[in-house]
């Protein structure tokens, strides 16, 4: 696989997930090797990964994924599956993507590797944007990086951030320190099942002068 085929086809995967095969632990450190090779703001690495495959430990962090996603996200105007779309085709992607959403919730469950994305040294409740763009971002591009090498061997993963409404609760959970290392993101990781992702057509997203000019297709839900 070349890099425009891996950045063309890494999707959030959620129904295809498959639990039944369980990642060898040799991966997920290969995964993290690269990811934290990725550029960091006034290059000081702080992303720090925590890999989550004791079963009673990870049932727990799922149960609170799932309590907040029953009991508070289903039924709020921000649902997935209720986002306002300016069509009939991009309303039924929308509920689509709200049935993955909803088998996501329940594969939680079942996968044996979940993956938690943190800021070390630093809590940004409440500070400028500037200052959250600047650190909070800084996981992102190791985090995306830690995706692309999953995809790169087989592996499936998905952005999450439901767990956060109980941030708190998840750091004692897992021993981590609450006051000076900030969770951004909580993504399975298993091996996929079905036919593989393909590129999607897609449409230029600028104009002259980098206006943008259309939307890019949303792909089907994985």
């Amino acid at each position: 696989m070349d890099a425009d085929e891996l950045l063309a086809t890494t999707r959030a995967v959620r129904r295809r997930l498959d639990p039944s095969r369980e990642v060898p632990i040799e991966l997920v450190r290969e995964c993290v090797e690269l990811a934290v090779q990725a550029p960091a703001g006034s290059n000081v690495p702080r992303t720090r990964f925590v890999v989550i495959r004791d079963p009673a430990v990870r049932t727990a962090v799922a149960e609170i994924y799932s309590d907040i996603y029953t009991n508070s996200y289903v039924e709020s105007a921000g649902y997935i599956g209720r986002v306002a779309t300016a069509d009939a085709a991009s309303a039924e992607v929308q509920r689509r993507t709200g049935r993955s959403a909803d088998a996501l919730e329940r594969a939680l469950h079942e996968v044996g590797t979940l993956v938690l994305a943190c800021l070390d040294g630093a809590r940004l409740d409440g500070v400028p944007a500037f200052a959250s763009a600047s650190l909070l971002g800084g996981v992102l591009p190791a985090t995306w990086s830690f995706m692309l090498a999953a995809r790169a061997r087989g592996l499936g993963t998905c952005w999450t951030t439901m767990h956060l409404a109980r941030e708190r609760e998840v750091a004692e959970l897992l021993g981590i320190p609450f006051e000076t290392v900030q969770q951004v993101c909580l993504t399975p990781l298993a091996f996929t099942s079905g036919p593989p992702c393909v590129p999607r057509s897609t449409r230029s997203c600028t104009g002259t002068g980098g206006t943008p000019t259309s939307r890019v297709p949303r792909p089907s839900p994985a």
